[in-house]
């Protein structure tokens, strides 16, 4: 990736890297400030054209690009499915100026498993190929294969009453508890719709009717 936030120039991490793919589970660190989260935020830019802290990256905005740069851009080699793609975003500014206009963001996205074939440009083909790859959107991948910072932090910190609905929010299971809550409103507007119609049932009028007779039959022997 080149010119994302604080990483100005171009950067280059082989995740499969003997140094961190041998270790199986590695640590980023470093001060506030300097460039942990674009690492992660460059990997879904690639992917999704836009991150956990930016939505919308256009012609209107574009607040990942290292100050005072022309363009940047992340491109992401990925395996999924037993297959290699390529996944790559890019902004730049006119006439290569600090101050030129942003110019749309330009998507591309490539399966090198086999021969070498033509990439695919066009933004909603690419989104469609990707969610293909992946096998999951945006808000899937943040919210079980990328977790933000600050979701699991608050997670982490939460008492354990409110945890289960943090929870559900991460994971997105709050759809089923929304699903069981209606469930439940149903059955009881249809037990109270139930109620009055068991009244004028002929079962219904014939116990009543037994209830009177044993209730005056009770009064007259008293």
């Amino acid at each position: 990736f080149r010119n994302l936030n604080s990483l100005a120039g171009e950067w280059i991490i082989d995740f499969t890297d003997r140094e961190l793919s041998d270790e199986g589970i590695f640590l980023i660190t470093g001060p506030t400030g300097a460039g942990k989260t674009t690492i992660l935020d460059a990997i879904t830019l690639a992917l999704y054209g836009q991150t956990p802290r930016l939505s919308s990256i256009s012609t209107g905005g574009n607040e990942i690009m290292s100050r005072q740069q022309v363009n940047c851009f992340s491109e992401v080699i990925f395996s999924a499915g037993g297959k290699r793609y390529r996944a790559l975003w890019s902004q730049r500014r006119a006439r290569g100026k600090a101050d030129g206009r942003l110019q749309a963001p330009y998507r591309e996205f490539e399966d090198m498993t086999g021969a070498p074939g033509k990439p695919i440009d066009k933004i909603r083909e690419v989104s469609r190929a990707v969610l293909e790859a992946v096998g999951m959107d945006f808000d899937g991948f943040t919210r079980s294969v990328m977790l933000t910072q600050g979701q699991f932090a608050r997670f982490l910190n939460a008492q354990p009453a409110d945890r289960a609905h943090i929870l559900e929010k991460i994971t997105g299971t709050d759809f089923y508890s929304a699903i069981s809550r209606r469930c439940l409103r149903m059955r009881g507007e249809a037990a109270k719709a139930l109620t009055p119609a068991a009244r004028r049932l002929p079962g219904g009028a014939q116990q009543r009717g037994k209830g009177s007779a044993r209730s005056r039959a009770e009064g007259h022997r008293c």
